[in-house]
C-alpha cells in the first residue's frame, strides 16, 4: 500500500509541477501580448533582448506552412509519445522525470497558444551584432531545459544512480 501511495505522489507532485509550468508560460506571454510593442526589440542586456513575435510553424518556424490542425495533431503526438517513454522510465531516476515533466509543459504551452491563437508567442531573442538566435519563448526553454536533463540522466545515469543498475 505504501509503494501505491508512494507512485500516486510523485504522480502528484509531476501533475502539479507540469501546471506550474504551464501558468507560468501562459502569465508571461498573457503580459507580453499586452505590454510587449510586434517586432520591436527592446535591449535588457548587450546579448538578450525582448522581440515580440507570433511563430506559426513549429521551433525555428519550421513546418510553418503546414496549418494550424496539423501542427496541433503533430504537437499531440509528440506529447503522447513522450509521456508513453516518460511512463516507461524508472520512477527513481529523478532527473529525467523532472526532464520529461519539463518537456511536456512546454509542449502544453505551446499547445495552448496554437490552439488559442493559430500560432506560438516567441518573445526572447538573443543576439550579438554580427549573430542573432531564433525568437523563443519560455515553453522553449522548459522543452530544451527536459531534453538536456533527460540526456544528462542517459549518459551519467550510472553515476547519478550508483545503487541502481543501469
Amino acid at each position: 500500500m505504501k509503494a501505491v501511495r508512494s507512485v500516486f505522489s510523485k504522480q502528484r507532485h509531476a501533475m502539479a509541477l507540469i501546471a506550474a509550468l504551464v501558468a507560468l508560460d501562459q502569465i508571461v506571454k498573457w503580459l507580453v501580448e499586452r505590454a510587449l510593442p510586434m517586432h520591436e526589440k527592446v535591449d535588457l542586456l548587450p546579448f538578450l533582448a525582448l522581440f515580440r513575435t507570433h511563430n506559426e510553424g513549429i521551433a525555428f518556424s519550421l513546418l510553418s506552412g503546414l496549418g494550424e490542425n496539423w501542427l496541433i495533431v503533430i504537437t499531440l503526438v509528440i506529447i503522447a509519445v513522450v509521456g508513453i517513454i516518460w511512463a516507461r522510465s524508472s520512477p527513481t531516476r529523478w532527473l529525467s522525470q523532472i526532464g520529461f515533466a519539463f518537456v511536456i509543459a512546454g509542449a502544453i504551452g505551446n499547445l495552448i497558444d496554437r490552439a488559442m491563437y493559430g500560432y506560438v508567442v516567441d518573445y526572447v531573442l538573443f543576439s550579438i551584432n554580427t549573430w542573432s538566435f531564433a525568437v523563443f519563448n519560455l515553453a522553449d526553454a522548459f522543452i530544451t531545459v527536459g531534453a538536456a536533463a533527460i540526456i544528462i540522466d542517459e549518459v551519467f545515469g550510472k553515476w547519478l544512480y550508483p545503487a541502481e543498475a543501469i
